[in-house]
């Protein structure tokens, strides 16, 4: 089932999704700084995404939507490719791991 969030219809729609991947790193959570508050007049009113550079990093960093750019297509293709055969080789190590746990029987 997928996850519905409501936005207020005096919000702007945030540009960009959680879990977007971009040149700055992952979206992890985003805000939003409504006119007429405290947070709007010191920071400006708008949505604030957090992200963090990659998934084996403690940092995080809190954008505007100007300051950050999304992947383009062809960055997202090589980062999900390259992911996806790390993840192949992991698969792998592990496989030949269970091998010889197993004596080289396989239950599958």
């Amino acid at each position: 089932m997928q996850s519905t969030i409501s936005i207020p219809q005096h919000w702007d729609y945030p540009r960009f999704a959680l879990e977007q991947r971009t040149e700055q790193g992952t979206i992890l959570g985003l805000y939003y700084y409504p006119s007429g508050t405290e947070l709007a007049e010191q920071f400006d009113e708008g949505w604030r995404y957090v992200l963090m550079p990659n998934k084996n990093s403690n940092e995080i960093s809190y954008l505007q939507e100007n300051q950050f750019q999304p992947l383009s297509p062809q960055e997202l293709f090589t980062k999900i490719t390259a992911e996806i055969e790390f993840y192949q080789h992991q698969i792998s190590i592990l496989q030949q791991q269970l091998a010889v746990v197993t004596g080289g029987s396989s239950n599958g």
